[in-house]
């Protein structure tokens, strides 16, 4: 299950039935030493480390006072100071942990500064972030680490306060059974890969609807992130200048010039390079398709989604530029809420991509998706990570789930290429990631 993603209430409560099954100290105790081995793990050791600890008057300040008492028992020389009391500017710690403000901050705090070379730990959030919007309030300390303690909070992934949080880490505590939102982790790649004794070419086939005689590579991307990703056929049509194949097409792929899609596919990836007035040419082909619709890029026109078959699911994939001209409106620092939002306009799932992706349902579902790197914002990755979800679909996953374990192994995927990764690359370091997935009968 994805890890899961709650506003302040719903952690309040989910932490008050905790306290109710085993009492505050036990709940206390257990995240205070969850804090700890965290600081531990950033100095690499506790013997002689410098450590100051600011503490606020709520659980998260008693969270910081067991991580200190932990600390100091392991033979570090910890500083706990009051938030009242705290130091304008933090120098010659080895860790500052900033256990000030949690969930209930709702003024302006202004952090010390740090000096030197000092990590931060951030206890939960960092002090001075809303918890529900991601707001800065004042002037918070940017953390190295930030331990998210029973649940992430949309603070962690929204707002200007992605700028605070540094490396989010997570501590369960035994607190969250479930939420409806979540953060995408590898151990839910589990089952990503299916497999049936009944499988044949046609059984996951899938049609692609992508390139013209200018943006030939993007249907030759597309191709190849259906193919990694599992699709056992994969049938392309393409918006050329006459009847000939984009080269250098997979040998897998099947050219198919015909205007109508294969009755037989089990999903649709449409719009990679298919350049200028792509609605007109999209709209017949897709007016009668009954199956799932992935739209990227050139078909993400207000009026192509606007003539979908309500009862069939498609799943949009917009960056930045693309939701701004869907909506008629610039991202604002609410992506969460955006995401959510074009989903429940459109009835779509929404793959808004980023540097954290945002994945929302109609129902009002969420996931995040934290695995992307820079590696991917260059040219062509988005054709591959359309062609991928494309394939997740053929091969059983809802789109939901679809999109945002595509969009996972797509992060993982360019993680692995380091920088300045071409994508021309991306399909096969998406094959080294799933290979080493575990796989799952049919269900």
């Amino acid at each position: 299950m994805p890890l899961p993603l709650l506003f302040a209430h719903d952690m309040r409560v989910a932490d008050a039935r905790r306290v109710a099954e085993t009492g505050q100290d036990a709940l206390v105790r257990d995240a205070g030493t969850a804090v700890a081995l965290e600081a531990q793990r950033l100095l690499g050791g506790c013997y002689g480390r410098r450590v100051l600890v600011v503490v606020g008057p709520g659980l998260n300040g008693a969270d910081g006072r067991v991580a200190a008492a932990w600390l100091t028992q392991r033979g570090a020389w910890v500083d706990v100071v009051d938030v009242s009391r705290q130091p304008a500017a933090v120098r010659g710690y080895d860790l500052y942990v900033d256990a000030a403000f949690g969930l209930g901050c709702s003024r302006p705090y202004v952090a010390p500064s740090v000096m030197g070379p000092t990590k931060v730990l951030a206890v939960d959030l960092p002090s001075g972030v809303d918890a529900d919007t991601g707001d800065v309030l004042g002037a918070p300390a940017r953390a190295d680490v930030t331990l998210a303690l029973g649940a992430f909070k949309y603070a962690h992934v929204n707002g200007g306060a992605v700028n605070y949080v540094g490396e989010r880490r997570f501590a369960g505590l035994g607190v969250v059974a479930h939420a409806l939102d979540g953060l995408v982790v590898d151990d839910d790649l589990d089952g990503f890969v299916r497999f049936d004794p009944r499988d044949h070419k046609w059984k996951h086939a899938l049609a692609i609807l992508a390139g013209s005689a200018t943006m030939g590579g993007a249907a030759v991307l597309a191709c190849e992130g259906a193919l990694a990703g599992g699709a056992s056929m994969v049938r392309l049509t393409s918006r050329l200048d006459g009847a000939r194949p984009v080269a250098p097409l997979p040998l897998e792929v099947v050219y198919d010039a015909s205007s109508r899609i294969d009755a037989r596919v089990h999903a649709v990836v449409a719009g990679p390079g298919l350049g200028a007035d792509a609605t007109a040419w999209l709209a017949p082909r897709l007016r009668d398709v009954s199956v799932p619709v992935v739209v990227d890029a050139d078909g993400l026109t207000d009026a192509l989604i606007r003539a979908r078959p309500a009862s069939v699911p498609w799943v949009l994939t917009p960056h930045d530029g693309e939701f701004a001209r869907l909506t008629g409106a610039p991202l604002g620092h609410d992506r969460v809420g955006a995401a959510r939002q074009l989903a429940r306009d459109t009835g779509c799932v929404v793959l808004l991509k980023g540097p954290l992706t945002i994945v929302a349902d109609p129902s009002g579902a969420l996931r995040v998706v934290t695995s992307g790197t820079s590696a991917l914002a260059s040219a062509g990755t988005g054709d591959v990570l359309a062609g991928l979800i494309g394939a997740a679909i053929s091969r059983g996953h809802d789109p939901f789930t679809a999109a945002a374990l595509s969009a996972f192994v797509h992060g993982r995927a360019g993680a692995r290429l380091g920088p300045y990764a071409t994508s021309s690359r991306l399909a096969g370091a998406v094959r080294d990631v799933i290979a080493g997935t575990p796989t799952r009968g049919w269900r």
